[in-house]
């Protein structure tokens, strides 16, 4: 399975970033994967070569490059709960100054990357996160609705901007929500916004997960909540890419 470490010009610089694509040459759909907060690290290397396996080029970018290459704070092979709040009081300034503005810019960036690389097929491609990278794909989404053929995201807080957000969007999306992030009236709430706009999606609370189910170098992770994410996201990436190449 190739892989590269990549440098994607964006306003603000250069942020650093993980590529993974098949064996054998070619050109093969895009898929932008947003990490968790925590950043790239070996879990996310891992679910990127798992995506590109089954004939995708993935890319992976540090999120927080402004604040330096990843992994932006030192992480232990492990993310157990005893550590996780410290983790956190490091990651939330990089969070906050995060901003929308940011988000968008870096969003042009990305895209603008991930389509002129040689490994990758002219045509659509999918945004996917995880946590607030599950927030940063869907508004990759809503501000490109002629080139996001694709969103899924995660255990990804996709409702914080409100019902509004969702108005642009014209991809298809998955919305793979932990248990313990979303009572079933708040999905029904967020359900009857996507309606509203039209959306063609699925969203749904994977049973019995808490938040972060898909990293399996945390304590949340579940591997029936990994298998399911998988079993959402590649049809969806089939159906959505695949048959535009």
């Amino acid at each position: 399975m190739p892989t590269k470490t990549l440098q994607i010009p964006t306003a603000d610089g250069q942020a650093d970033a993980f590529a993974a694509f098949p064996d054998g040459g070619g050109r093969h759909p895009g898929v932008l994967m947003y990490a968790d907060g925590f950043g790239i690290r070996p879990v996310l290397r891992e679910m990127a070569r798992e995506l590109a396996g089954h004939g995708y080029y993935v890319l992976v970018p540090n999120l927080f490059y402004r604040h330096g290459p990843a992994p932006v704070i030192e992480l232990p092979e492990h993310i157990g709960e005893e550590v996780r709040p410290a983790l956190m009081a490091q990651l939330m300034p990089l969070i906050e100054a995060h901003t929308a503005e940011r988000v968008l810019s870096d969003a042009d960036a990305y895209l603008r990357f991930l389509t002129t690389q040689p490994e990758v097929a002219a045509g659509p491609v999918a945004v996917t996160g995880y946590c607030i990278g599950g927030l940063l794909a869907m508004r990759t989404a809503a501000a490109h609705p002629g080139q996001v053929a694709a969103l899924a995201a995660f255990h990804g807080p996709v409702g914080v901007d409100g019902p509004d957000a969702f108005a642009e969007i014209t991809a298809e999306v998955h919305f793979g929500h932990a248990e313990s992030d979303l009572t079933p009236e708040a999905l029904g709430e967020l359900n009857r916004a996507l309606n509203a706009a039209k959306v063609d999606y699925t969203s749904e609370i994977y049973p019995g997960t808490v938040h972060g189910f898909t990293m399996s170098d945390t304590d949340a992770f579940d591997p029936a909540g990994l298998q399911r994410h998988w079993d959402r996201l590649r049809p969806l990436l089939d159906r959505t890419l695949a048959d535009s190449y």
